[in-house]
């Protein structure tokens, strides 16, 4: 038989190696409670019924005016969802809830230093800072609808009141995640042309009160230079009324919020009234190319899409206390500890630190004290948690009915823990997947009618209906064979475009499998996700990573040319490629290989270098694991590095056949370096 009859085995194929794992039901008590449990639900979100199904999530919001038009799809694939209806997203998570839930906690505050007091805020003191921070938004800083505002900034309360208070203008926020580097929220800042800044003082991580305002410095420095002009640094502090930073504030130029809103006391803001397609955010997402993703994400559809997801797959209540652990800075946190809860009136937890602060039992005295009930976090938690406080769950007297995981795939043995050791073996989980452009869930059991499965996040919620294309286009059907997943319909948490860059929006996510560029039917316009996936017989879905060069660390999208560009910085540094290695905890962590210029030396200087450099230009979360400095690279015959190759040395694999690169022999002497280390 020759080469070309053997069929090419691929990578995401190669990885599907455990068996379907046994169903777990959900219990009678969780279901008898259940926001969902019509199974009927699936034949209403058929796809005959498309779009007019998802009026049921919008009916969960307040209206100032309803839609003329569920769907407009004469400009694809930029969908204009529920087009003319007028809505306002700080109105729909704070104002309507007054009447009845004025008293009820909007947000528990957890501080990470325990001797410090949770902050329980009601909706009605909510209510009270959104306006008075409004007010200084469009008073002070000058900001009207449609102005675009970077907040960088940690965990905190004072975070969703920013973006509530935003929101209430019609401003669209553009969050930084706040271990992002200054580097990084200054591409933010340049991209979205923003002329406010609104940051913190200072924050916790560790037990150690890091300065966080020397970043805002920097990032207004690195635009200045970029030509994006910062009139104003707003710095929440820490403490009100005390600074703690020992970076100087700016005469004129950075102001406390807290000096600046007594200004403000009593003020009330009427909330914008606007288009459900009216951008309400925007949050940048790691790509395959250098430059990060503005993906812009609309008021209406998003709003309705986030509530419909908080509320069906969350299962949360008003009376819930619900957890999630991720960031406010990610899109998790953006829909899920923000915008989806405060629109059901749920009470909500945003935790400073880090989970495993002081100890291995921090996560689980919180969720004890404030009586949570439902807990939402990624898979590196899981594993980080289960790895140095295995036993640290039965100590304490805390009950979930509902737990999620997200970010990332989680392996069937630690799902298996998460249910029976945190969730004591009587809470149901969904295991969800989807990504920072989808703005809420795509695949996930629906808790109170579907069994869970571990290493499956299940069907497709109501109303996604994924397909599994192979590279040529076609249709994958058969089972435990991997393709790409796309989604075959619009939904309204879908990003609207890439802010500034239409082509690229259409290029990355539409142009791949798109039946006919000048057609306006949605049906020919399938959304790539760009994961690799299996499909189960029972229909479950199972994500196994992703198909470009973006690898997920600890639930967080790096792009592997983002950080391949901070290392080519480093003027000693000619070529660099980024692989991604299995990692116990994290899931996956970059290993960097360098190599030098004609004529530099290797050193421990120059690996250090690199490393600051990245840290300093992307963030400390992109430090790759290992930085080798290699005499030369793998490579092809017309010059592209082998990255495959690479990254099968790292992760101590097969190299496979070499002998086609153009300078095989180097493969040898790089394995006995890297795996002789």
């Amino acid at each position: 038989m020759s080469t070309k009859d053997v069929k090419k085995t691929t990578e995401a194929q190669i990885a599907v190696h455990w068996q379907e794992e046994d169903y777990y039901y959900p219990s009678s008590q969780f279901t008898g409670q259940a926001n969902l449990t019509d199974p009927s639900i699936r034949k209403r979100f058929s796809l005959d019924n498309f779009p007019d199904y998802y009026t049921e999530f919008a009916e969960l919001l307040t209206w100032y005016k309803y839609w003329d038009e569920v769907l407009d799809t004469s400009d694809p694939p930029c969908w204009k969802w529920f087009k003319g209806g007028k809505l306002n997203a700080s109105f729909n998570c704070i104002d309507r809830h007054l009447n009845k839930n004025k008293n009820k906690t909007a947000i528990h505050f957890v501080p990470e230093l325990e001797e410090e007091r949770v902050d329980h805020i009601t909706y009605q003191e909510l209510y009270v800072r959104v306006n008075e921070f409004a007010a200084l938004l469009r008073d002070f800083a000058g900001l009207k609808k449609g102005d675009r505002v970077t907040i960088h900034m940690p965990m905190s309360a004072e975070l969703p009141i920013t973006m509530l208070a935003c929101a209430r203008l019609g401003v669209i926020h553009s969050v930084v995640f706040g271990g992002f580097s200054a580097s990084a929220c200054a591409d933010r800042i340049i991209d979205s042309n923003s002329r406010v800044l609104i940051s913190m003082d200072a924050y916790y991580r560790s037990g150690k009160l890091l300065n966080h305002k020397q970043n805002a410095d920097e990032a207004v420095q690195i635009s200045k230079n970029e030509g994006q002009i910062v009139d104003k640094v707003l710095v929440w502090q820490r403490y009100p009324g005390k600074y703690s930073s020992e970076t100087p504030m700016v005469e004129n130029r950075d102001f406390f919020v807290n000096d600046v809103i007594k200004n403000y006391y009593g003020e009330r803001i009427e909330p914008e009234h606007m288009l459900a397609e009216d951008p309400l955010f925007l949050m940048y997402t790691s790509g395959t190319t250098g430059k990060p993703k503005g993906c812009q994400h609309s008021t209406g559809g998003y709003l309705a899409y986030v509530a419909g997801m908080s509320k069906y797959i969350q299962d949360i209540h008003p009376e819930d206390v619900y957890w999630c652990m991720a960031d406010i800075g990610w899109i998790t946190g953006h829909s899920f500890i923000v915008y989806g809860p405060l629109a059901l009136c749920a009470s909500t937890v945003i935790y400073e630190g880090v989970p495993t602060y002081p100890d291995a039992g921090r996560s689980w005295r919180i969720a004890q004290d404030l009586d949570v009930n439902i807990f939402h976090t990624a898979p590196t938690a899981i594993r980080a948690l289960r790895k140095i406080g295995p036993d640290e769950p039965a100590k304490y007297n805390y009950h979930f009915k509902h737990m999620t995981t997200v970010g990332e795939p989680i392996e069937p043995e630690v799902w298996k823990w998460y249910e029976s050791v945190v969730g004591k073996g009587k809470a149901t989980i969904v295991d969800t997947w989807w990504q920072t452009e989808t703005g809420g869930f795509l695949c996930s059991t629906v808790p109170g009618i579907e069994p869970m499965k571990p290493g499956s996040a299940g069907p497709g919620v109501p109303g996604i209906h994924p397909i599994i294309y192979d590279d040529d286009g076609n249709e994958i059907t058969q089972s435990g064979i991997a393709g790409n997943i796309c989604i075959q319909n619009p939904w309204p948490g879908g990003f609207q475009t890439i802010w500034g860059d239409r082509d690229r929006y259409v290029e990355s996510y539409y142009a791949r499998y798109c039946k006919d560029p000048n057609s306006k039917d949605w049906r020919d316009w399938p959304y790539l996700a760009g994961d690799a996936a299996t499909r189960s017989e029972d229909g479950y879905y199972r994500i196994l990573g992703r198909i470009d060069d973006v690898i997920n660390v600890s639930g967080h999208r790096l792009g592997t040319k983002e950080i391949e560009s901070a290392a080519l910085v480093v003027e000693e540094i000619a070529e660099a490629a980024v692989v991604s290695v299995a990692h116990d905890i994290k899931g996956t962590e970059p290993d960097l290989y360098v190599a030098l210029k004609p004529g530099i030396e290797s050193s421990d200087e120059i690996v250090q270098k690199v490393s600051d450099t990245i840290c300093s230009q992307i963030g400390k979360i992109a430090k790759p694991r290992k930085i080798w400095l290699v005499p030369d690279m793998p490579k092809t015959r017309s010059g592209k590095i082998m990255r495959r190759v690479l990254g099968s040395i790292s992760n101590s694999q097969d190299v496979g056949d070499v002998m086609t690169l153009a300078n095989p022999e180097i493969v040898e002497t790089i394995k006995n370096m890297v795996q002789n280390t």
